[in-house]
């Protein structure tokens, strides 16, 4: 084991700053010269983006439900792996979790995985001495989670920040940064959230480094670094997490199980497409690391400009992402819509979650996508959000009849209908119903998943993509 000095910048509630924070700092570190991992608690695939911007690192998600209380460190500490600092920013607010699960999955869980010290941030506009029971009661909620510092966000003036501090000097929780209000490092956001950077990435560069300029000038990053190397050592009394071993595990467990081969020779390495760009911007860094430790030869490609795909591709993953916003740009690319097409015809495997599941349909909008599926998408006003629990119930390129699995679902988007002769999952939360399309090598749903929590999936995938 080793010791990573770590932060969690967690607030009282969505909307406190916890994002202009946690990049702030992650920007301001590195600009030291440090190298700083990032990570994000739970299962949001934008602000990894931000943090990515600013570290120039993969930014990493830790999601105690998705993949289960027991890889949240060592999958940490993979990502954080030889770095002077990490930085992990909350969900939420720090004690939200789970719905009707306690403290599973919220920040405060995460946090005590990681035996690592918290920096709430508070909003602070519409406060002044109510800060120190706000402050009191979230310290003092849960004994195991250590709360050692609190940053004042949009602080209106000198006057404002005084009453602040001498309301919180009794609180024995220090002050480690007043942030004013600042325009500058707003970032815009739409029907799912913040923009991604992958849609705005000049804009997205100033705001990453506006961000950290704030809190350059308005943190003690000394005093928050001291506090980062406070952490006990990494609590991962396996070690790192490591992509091979995981998939090597997952094949001693499948043939223990006698599920056997893919049922055919491998032919070398395959390359497996993974679709990316401004219209696909939703993936974990470890199902690329999987993918290759399986055997594959990864390769991204950008379904907005590129007409064909990779050369020799013989799987393809289409993860989330917006292709609403994109649409037009994605329908006018026909070459491409082709030969996705083609591919799946001729039965390789195709892994599709959310925006690939749109991109696969007949039409999204009114506009003709892939044609894979008979199903058309459309915009819708209602938010589907939340975590899921499913069971395969078709054999697919990913999984065997009856594996479980825990996801989460996350559009405004309605495909009608909603599945086919042969679904994919099975869901069991929050209601009983199905869900997905399976037919030939395609695997097509809304829900996100993680694979680190079932490497067996990569390596199911490659297989079918290698034979």
């Amino acid at each position: 084991m080793v010791t990573i000095p770590r932060l969690v910048i967690a607030a009282p509630a969505s909307g406190s700053g916890k994002t202009t924070v946690a990049t702030g700092l992650m920007a301001a570190f590195a600009e030291r010269g440090l190298a700083v991992s990032p990570h994000k608690v739970g299962p949001d695939y934008i602000d990894p983006g931000y943090h990515s911007l600013a570290t120039g690192r993969a930014g990493r998600n830790l999601d105690a439900y998705m993949c289960g209380p027991e890889l949240v460190a060592p999958l940490f500490a993979h990502g954080a792996r030889g770095c002077d600092l990490a930085i992990v920013e909350g969900v939420m607010g720090l004690y939200d979790g789970a719905s009707g699960e306690g403290e599973l999955a919220s920040t405060a869980h995460v946090a005590k995985l990681l035996q690592a010290p918290v920096v709430l941030v508070v909003d602070a506009s519409s406060q002044s001495r109510s800060v120190a029971a706000l402050v009191h009661g979230f310290a003092s909620w849960d004994p195991e989670v250590r709360i050692s510092g609190v940053i004042l966000n949009k602080v209106g003036s000198d006057r404002h920040e005084m009453l602040l501090r001498e309301a919180l000097d009794e609180s024995g929780v220090p002050v480690m940064g007043v942030l004013r209000r600042a325009e500058q490092v707003a970032t815009p956001s739409r029907h799912l959230g913040l923009v991604p950077v992958a849609e705005r990435r000049g804009d997205a560069v100033a705001a990453v480094a506006a961000m950290g300029a704030q809190v350059r000038s308005g943190c003690d990053l000394d005093a928050l670094m001291a506090l980062a190397r406070s952490a006990p050592r990494t609590p991962a009394a396996s070690g790192a997490w490591e992509p091979v071993e995981a998939v090597r595990q997952s094949g001693a467990a499948r043939d223990a199980d006698g599920e056997g081969g893919p049922g055919g020779p491998r032919r070398g390495r395959p390359v497996v497409a993974v679709a990316g760009g401004p219209a696909f911007t939703f993936s974990y860094a470890e199902h690329s690391e999987l993918l290759a430790a399986a055997g594959a030869d990864v390769v991204t490609f950008d379904p907005l400009r590129d007409e064909a795909l990779p050369e020799g591709t013989r799987g393809l993953v289409i993860g989330g992402g917006f292709p609403e916003v994109y649409a037009p740009e994605l329908s006018a690319n026909e070459p491409l819509r082709k030969a996705v097409a083609g591919l799946a015809a001729a039965g390789a495997p195709l892994a599709a979650e959310c925006a690939g599941l749109l991109y696969l349909s007949r039409s999204l909008d009114g506009l003709p996508m892939c044609g894979v599926l008979d199903a058309d998408g459309r915009m819708s006003k209602r938010l589907t959000l939340g975590y899921r629990e499913a069971v395969a119930l078709t054999d697919s390129p990913l999984a065997a009849v009856g594996t479980r699995l825990r996801g989460h679902e996350f559009h405004r988007t309605v495909l009608e209908p909603g599945a086919g002769a042969s679904p994919a999952w099975g869901m069991h939360l929050p209601e009983r119903r199905v869900e997905g399309f399976v037919q030939q090598g395609v695997h097509a749903s809304y829900l996100h998943t993680h694979w680190a929590s079932a490497p067996g999936v990569a390596r199911r995938f490659v297989d079918r993509s290698a034979v």
